[in-house]
């Protein structure tokens, strides 16, 4: 099995990838990265290249594989405007997908968001659920879809949300509770190795309750 990484820097990516090189049945790895990944970690089963997302086409040999995990991501503060954050959050896991499809990858799994909809008032979350709902129209014979609330593990940079999320985390309902960024990976590859047909949904309490082996779970 060949599976492309689209965000393979991130929380999600970095701990799927890790994942994905510790699965016998995965041959191959291939990060797809929009800057040089110095930190990328030594594997003979682990290639990076670096792509122009707002061209997708131009690498599309590279989008060749069984299946395609698109942990792509950013924040309205890190984006610094509604368009900047769609063209990440919708646009480049939508065309990234399109190009996959034609390059015959049969198995999408994107990491969404809690709450995603595209009905929804909040933009953040309009915009997650307009990206579930175009990636469902590229015909994937299987899409995966995991929806995880606050993500946490190791960061470069502190970011505040996170520690209000650790704190809130004693009181909130389960369904809303923080999740490791390793369980939603784990969770993720389970969903590669099923290859069952049609569209499915890891709603946030499914990802928590994924358990990851020698890795800190989060307090239930």
């Amino acid at each position: 099995m060949k599976v492309v990484v689209a965000g393979g820097t991130g929380l999600v990516g970095r701990a799927t990838i890790d994942l994905l090189l510790a699965t016998p049945a995965v041959e191959a790895v291939t990060a797809l990265v929009r800057r040089e990944w110095r930190e990328a970690p030594a594997h003979p089963r682990l290639s990076v290249a670096v792509i122009d997302f707002e061209r997708p086409d131009a690498s599309a040999p590279l989008l060749q594989g069984d299946a395609l995990v698109c942990a792509l991501g950013t924040t309205m503060k890190q984006a610094g405007s509604e368009v900047a954050f769609r063209r990440v959050d919708h646009d480049y896991p939508v065309a990234l997908g399109r190009v996959a499809r034609a390059a015959g990858t049969h198995h999408y799994l994107l990491v969404s968001s809690m709450g995603a909809d595209p009905g929804s008032r909040v933009f953040y979350n309009r915009v997650k659920g307009e990206t579930e709902a175009d990636i469902r129209k590229l015909g994937f014979p299987r899409v995966t879809i995991a929806r995880p609330s606050l993500l946490l593990g190791a960061r470069a940079e502190l970011r505040l949300g996170e520690v209000l999320g650790r704190i809130a985390c004693i009181l909130a309902p389960p369904r809303w509770r923080p999740v490791h960024a390793r369980q939603v990976a784990a969770c993720l590859v389970e969903a590669l190795l099923r290859q069952a047909p049609g569209v499915e949904v890891l709603e946030n309490r499914r990802l928590r309750a994924t358990p990851v082996a020698a890795y800190e779970r989060e307090p239930a």
